[in-house]
């Protein structure tokens, strides 16, 4: 087999997330970034994701990451997609986008929709349900998804709680009327479950599409509705009861890894939005002894 038809071995990679995100404030700056990295780096991660600063060109973000041993894995493209934007804005974006993660020797990237303020007010149900926007937002996806993949890019449909794909319906609406050659599938496990639904029968379900995933997991302590009644998605996330570090939660990652194909050739993307513990060095480090052993092709179970 030569190099250009050998397959490509999947990366364990980190999300900087906890980093830059506290309570729905951002902050990515230099120094936010580089303390990240130096942790990564020190706990024996080699790949992080794809997120270019605004000025900094691919290149340098490339050497920048690269001197931390860090390679660039799977990144995301995230809009509303519904009435609130002019889909002419959301796709220059997209065609801007692009050419970074093709730089970085990326081939495809994740496509999310978050932060809708009804469904962070009441995350998970798939609050303030509206068809017509539901459908516009399909439509939206799938320009998107069409001006990524005229620059070269595979569009994934990454699930994230407080978007327009919230529910199980919502989802498999948007994958099964856009179709394969639009869009593929890049679940986030811990997503998945918060909104009811199973992990592993959806990865089954869209096997032939899967180009990604986020390994995370939840508590049960706010998975029912009841026991979250008036939080929303930034309460139930800081009482560090909601997102686990892997294997510590209800996941059943057994089942996960077996749904996967066997010819999965993406990255596998540890997140933990809000680490159970107090130090994010920690938390890291211990997804990363749990992805050492859970994700070792020779030990991973297959269905």
């Amino acid at each position: 087999m030569n190099e250009a038809t050998q397959a490509r071995t999947p990366k364990v990679a980190a999300n900087p997330i906890p980093y830059w995100s506290r309570g729905g404030k951002t902050d990515k700056s230099k120094a936010v970034f580089e303390t990240a990295f130096r942790d990564f780096q020190e706990i024996g991660f080699t790949a992080v994701k794809a997120d270019v600063p605004d000025g900094m060109s691919a290149a340098d973000y490339a050497g920048w990451i690269a001197g931390y041993g860090l390679a660039p894995a799977l990144s995301l493209f995230n809009s509303p997609f519904d009435e609130t934007i002019r889909i002419a804005d959301e796709v220059e974006r997209a065609k801007a986008f692009a050419p970074d993660q093709l730089a970085l020797g990326l081939d495809r990237t994740m496509v999310s929709s978050m932060s809708l303020p009804a469904r962070l007010a009441q995350p998970a149900v798939g609050a303030d349900f509206s068809e017509d926007r539901l459908r516009l937002a399909i439509e939206n996806v799938g320009i998107v998804c069409q001006a990524l993949q005229s620059e070269g890019l595979r569009p994934l449909h990454h699930s994230h709680i407080g978007g327009v794909f919230e529910t199980e319906a919502e989802i498999t609406a948007l994958l099964d009327t856009l179709g394969p050659d639009v869009i593929g599938f890049g679940p986030d496990t811990g997503h998945l479950r918060w909104a009811g639904m199973d992990p592993a029968a959806m990865i089954r379900r869209y096997a032939d599409r899967i180009g990604g995933i986020h390994i995370k997991d939840v508590f049960a302590d706010y998975l029912e509705p009841a026991s979250r009644a008036g939080m929303g998605y930034f309460e139930v996330s800081a009482t560090k009861r909601l997102w686990a570090e892997p294997g510590l939660g209800v996941l059943d990652f057994d089942a996960v890894l077996a749904a996967m194909p066997a010819t999965y050739d993406g990255d596998y993307m540890i997140e933990v939005d809000q680490p159970s513990v107090d130090s994010l060095y920690e938390s890291h480090k211990m997804s990363f002894v749990w992805a050492q052993s859970a994700l070792d092709p020779e030990r991973r179970p297959r269905g």
